[in-house]
Formats: C-alpha cells, structure tokens, sequence
C-alpha cells in the first residue's frame, strides 16, 4: 500500500510542479514525497494538520510552500509558527545553499521536524522550540517567514527583533485584506504584494512582502 501511494504521490507532485516554473532535482522530489508520507504517518498519532488526504497535502502543504522559493532574497531564514514544518521543510528541501530555522512553540511539532530532518538528511534545518517573542538568537535574519500565522501586526509586533537591517517579513497569506495594512506600524512598510499561483489549489494566495 505504502509503495502504491509513493508511486501515485511521485506521479502527482510531477504534474503539479510542470505547472510552476520550478526545476528540482529527482532527490528533491523523492524528499518532498517522503515528507508528505511522513506527515500523514505522524498525523494519525499526532494530529499535526487538518489536512488528512496525503495528495491533498501535496497542493495545500508542499506546493503551497515551493511557491515563494523563488522570492527568497538572502541565505538565512527563520519560519516563526511553522507548525509541522511548513513552509520551512518544503523551502529547505528546495534550497539546500539556504539556512532556516524552524520556530514553535508545541513540542509534537517540533518533534516531528526533528524526526523529518534526520529521515530526510537535511543539513540546512534548525528546529527550535520556542515562543517566536522569547526567541533571542544570537544573530538575525535576511528573512522571517509567516504561514497563516497571525495578523500582519501580531507577526510584525512579534517578530520585530529577528529581521537584520535588510531583512524581509514574508507572510503568506490568503487573501489580501488592505485593512490588515492599515493597522501596521508605521516603523513597517510593505514592500510588495505577489498574487501566488499554487496549482489545483481553490482560493487565493497572496505573498506579502514587509520592511
């Protein structure tokens, strides 16, 4: 059964990604599909998303991550709320020359990272078990990541120490409300808003880039 599902989630994650401008390695593939097989075993015990049907998770985890690789700019990245992994794994998988940090606070998930890491041989992965306003680190970072995480304000107001002086706040979004803008510091502005077109995936995605 479980080959069976490889083959077809192998199969799948092949037509979705013709549909990007993305170009992976065939061991970036077969990384990205045995963190999706892993997700869905630790699922079941640990209940890490509400997403249960593995090629689902495909569109709504694994593409919807890739999507922002190529907006990166820099080499170190943490991914604050990252939940079980996401956008964080996905993006390292696929930038092996980057460095992210995994940050959360609940240890199940930071667990699972840990085990996902160590089963994918990824070098480029630090899991961090923390609550994103008492994470010091003793450097800072070009970019700091946000999936469906907080607000603009509560990730800006949180995460206002991670950043270094040229750094990024990247929030993934999926709407873009003009309204959440408002309510920014003024110490932020936002930098860009990129529609993202994640295949198969029924709503809108949006990038929001802040300064």
């Amino acid at each position: 059964m479980a080959n069976n599902l490889e083959t077809d989630l192998s199969q799948k994650l092949e037509i979705l990604l013709k549909q990007t401008a993305l170009s992976l390695t065939d061991q970036q593939k077969t990384q990205l599909v045995k963190l999706v097989l892993l997700l869905n075993k630790w699922n079941k015990t640990y209940n890490l998303t509400s997403v249960r049907d593995p090629m689902e998770m495909l569109v709504k985890h694994i593409l919807d991550s890739l999507v922002v690789s190529s907006y990166l700019q820099g080499m170190r990245f943490v991914d604050v709320g990252t939940g079980p992994g996401l956008p964080g794994l996905p993006l390292a998988i696929v930038n092996p020359d980057k460095e992210f940090f995994l940050l959360d606070s609940l240890g199940k998930r930071i667990s699972f990272i840990r085990n996902a890491v160590r089963e994918l041989g990824l070098t480029n992965v630090e899991p961090v078990l923390s609550r994103v306003e008492e994470f010091h680190p003793d450097h800072q970072f070009d970019g700091v990541l946000s999936r469906a995480f907080a607000s603009l304000k509560d990730m800006t107001d949180w995460c206002h120490h991670l950043p270094n002086e040229n750094g990024l706040f990247y929030a993934l979004k999926g709407q873009y409300h003009e309204d959440e803008v408002q309510e920014l510091d003024v110490k932020f502005n936002i930098q860009q808003v990129i529609k993202l077109s994640v295949p198969e995936l029924e709503g809108e995605r949006h990038l929001v880039l802040i300064k």
